[in-house]
């Protein structure tokens, strides 16, 4: 049962307006202050959050970043495609293609393991701001600082870990440097895929249409959490039962209509807008197009090594799937940065905060320098950020070198006391770990492998020889020394032994001194590279144990200056969103209409992926079987609806919920004008996009034929 949350952490977000807009993911402290009849909702507050007993929080789930919802007793749960994509592929082969013809478990012991996933149920929090913050010292290096707050929240994570079995611990912050809530979760091992339609109708339109509007995607899947026979958490076993949640949404299949309120519950990950300028100035030009340019020329890679043959390209659906989100998504934040000026906004407002501060002398004393401390991080971090992008990108573009990573700090990690290790390699998360040595190398193929790699290479070796390591720079050298990176690259493939878990969990689980003397190229290229990255690191605990105190002191300057208190950044934690079905005009004489059907997806069709929906979906819209689907005034099944909420990623799976609470839609996207969302939000350009209930509940019948299902959710 959820706990009332320390009053610091209430009264922090007393002063929040919640009339004047309606920006904002209000975490759980402040659902308690909302005034829901002003935001055209009807549902209780007691009935929407309730600390001392059941509530609608209750349905609400993180599962595999997402976010997802319960919709029966028996543990079912509704989620995006996309969310569910990745173990969908784990379970695919050639002859059993569930990501291109969809899957079905007709009874309970069909329904396969989703690999990769675990569901995580909110349990209770409180503010721990005084316990972690009291580790600090003013003796301290910002590096110091990052390591010291970063080690005791590990130490509050596993004394309520090891007090209470089968929960997990998180400790969330909240305002940088100010307030810090430790969440504790339930956390179920167990999740099985149940129904997700052909790639066809859940994925149609693809990265053409990904961040865009009209949307027309069947973005959903079904998916359920086990526990063990005695109702525990446990890992994946065939005699696991389905977890009865202690609440699970109802889902209203007459949906909503243009300006309906709704609201969505869910698990946005991060925004950034109690951020500077000099933040959006290091992301504009310096991170977010590195990124990007790298993104697409992988993602071009892989769509063309893997055209010929289907093997190849389903080991990388889900890679080139991430990718490309993540690119098209910068490209619209590029976008977003540049037409609406945000830096340019931001600097007008540093200076008149800077007058505001340099009027009165005690905060001029305290924080005169703070924007230009700011400003001096941010513009080290600009002129690095392409060197920075490279290196994260030489240890993971090659799957044999990130084993050999992964190899030899396990090996270095599991010999240290649990709370010293790294986080991958505590007791906690090690299985997980392990699953992902799995996965990884089931989707190794080394053409793909070596042309990503070879990429990072050509890119390292094309920086200025000033923006380069000593260790980067021998090892270019050395590459020259062999003829070039081809023939480099012939002698490491043609040596490496780290192709199967196996292998890597030998290396893993025997000592340090072993692993270093392993012949393995990609070892011996792992040990070289690693003062690299143990620099980098510390460059980086440094620059964050300076800013975690500087934006702290931000939003003091803040609130003293616009005499007003905010609401957190996102941070993976539960939220609260709320607004309205609404449209909006992206453009100069152009509207678009929050509702999209079933003829946009017939008028889009060419037969051809990503634009191929089943036959069976076009024959029953040729004959008009929308069954009791069918909008009252479109007259036939809704597909998407845009609506103006806060939203940004993690929120995707989130349920969007009508007035009353009742499931209408499946959150999975935002429109490309709101991918800037993170940095800003506006009534104008924020639209977010779900998935109708009412198409959920179409495909649900008429194309997956899962009469259960509906019964299950009680809509039959």
């Amino acid at each position: 049962m959820i706990r009332r949350a320390a009053s610091a952490v209430v009264m922090l977000c007393i002063g929040v307006q919640f009339l004047l807009a309606d920006e904002g993911m209000y975490p759980l402290t402040q659902l308690l202050e909302i005034d829901l009849r002003a935001k055209g909702l009807t549902i209780s507050a007691e009935a929407l959050y309730n600390p001392q007993g059941t509530s609608l929080i209750d349905a609400i789930v993180n599962i595999g970043g997402c976010t997802g919802s319960f919709v029966s007793a028996d543990g079912l749960i509704l989620t995006n495609h996309h969310c569910a994509f990745p173990a969908v592929q784990a379970a695919s082969t050639p002859a059993l293609d569930y990501v291109t013809h969809g899957f079905l478990a007709r009874k309970r012991g069909e329904e396969i393991r989703a690999r990769g996933n675990t569901v995580r149920i909110i349990e209770s929090y409180r503010d721990v701001s005084a316990e972690v913050l009291g580790v600090l010292a003013d003796s301290m290096s910002p590096g110091e600082r990052t390591r010291a707050l970063a080690a005791k929240s590990k130490s509050l994570v596993a004394e309520t870990e090891t007090r209470t079995p089968g929960v997990r611990g998180e400790v969330a912050e909240m305002f940088a440097g100010k307030t810090y809530v430790l969440f504790v979760y339930t956390y179920l091992r167990d999740v099985r895929l149940v129904y997700v339609p052909p790639r066809g109708i859940g994925e149609f339109g693809g990265e053409e249409d990904n961040w865009m509007w009209p949307r027309h995607t069947g973005d959903f899947a079904f998916l359920r959490a086990y526990v063990g026979p005695d109702g525990s958490p446990a890992d994946y076993a065939p005699e696991n039962v389905p977890y009865h949640p202690k609440r699970w949404l109802r889902v209203q299949p007459q949906g909503v209509d243009e300006n309906d309120a709704v609201f969505i519950l869910g698990y946005p990950g991060r925004t950034y807008r109690h951020r500077t300028s000099h933040f959006l100035a290091y992301e504009e030009n310096g991170r977010l197009p590195a990124v990007a340019d790298l993104y697409e020329w992988q993602i071009a890679t892989m769509l063309r090594m893997g055209a010929a043959d289907r093997s190849i390209a389903l080991k990388y659906d889900s890679r080139v799937k991430s990718l490309s989100n993540t690119s098209k998504n910068y490209r619209g934040k590029l976008q977003g940065l540049h037409r609406l000026h945000l830096v340019q906004r931001k600097q007008e407002e540093e200076k008149g905060m800077q007058a505001f501060l340099e009027a009165d002398p005690t905060l001029q004393k305290r924080y005169g320098t703070m924007l230009r401390e700011i400003a001096d991080v941010y513009a080290a971090m600009t002129a690095t950020a392409g060197t920075e992008v490279l290196l994260d990108n030489l240890r993971t573009s090659s799957t044999l070198l990130s084993q050999a990573f992964i190899a030899t700090e396990g090996a270095r990690e599991l010999r240290k006391p649990d709370l010293q290790r790294e986080s991958a390699y505590m007791e906690r998360n090690i299985g997980r770990t392990r699953d992902g040595v799995r996965l990884a190398l089931q989707n190794f193929h080394e053409p793909v492998d070596r042309a990503l790699f070879e990429e990072v290479l050509r890119r390292l070796q094309a920086l200025p020889e000033t923006g380069r390591h000593p260790i980067v720079d021998s090892i270019l050298t050395e590459i020259r020394g062999q003829g070039g990176i081809g023939p480099w690259l012939d002698d490491l493939y043609a040596r490496a032994t780290l192709q199967t878990p196996e292998a890597v969990f030998a290396l893993m689980d025997g000592s340090p001194e072993d692993a270093s003397r392993s012949t393995d190229p990609f070892v011996q290229l792992c040990r070289r590279l690693t003062p690299v990255y143990s620099t980098l690191r510390e460059q980086r605990q440094d620059r964050e144990g300076k800013l975690t105190r500087l934006h702290g002191d931000l939003v003091e300057v803040k609130q003293l200056y616009q005499k007003t208190t905010f609401i957190p950044d996102a941070n993976s934690t539960m939220r609260m969103t709320f607004g309205r079905v609404r449209g909006y005009a992206p453009a100069d004489a152009t509207v678009y209409r929050p509702f999209t059907t079933l003829k946009g997806i017939i008028e889009k069709a060419t037969g051809v992926p990503p634009f191929a929906p089943p036959e069976r979906l076009i024959a029953l819209y040729r004959e008009k079987r929308f069954g009791r689907y069918a909008h009252p005034s479109l007259g036939m099944v809704p597909v998407a609806l845009l609506y103006n909420l806060d939203t940004t990623g993690g929120n995707s799976g989130s349920p969007l919920l009508n007035a009353a609470g009742e499931l209408v839609g499946v959150n999975f996207d935002r429109t490309f004008e709101a991918t800037i969302n993170d940095y800003a939000w506006s009534e104008e350009y924020s639209r977010s996009i779900a998935v109708d209930v009412r198409y959920v509940l179409w495909v649900t019948e008429f194309i997956g034929g899962a009469q259960e299902i509906l019964r299950e959710l009680g809509v039959q």
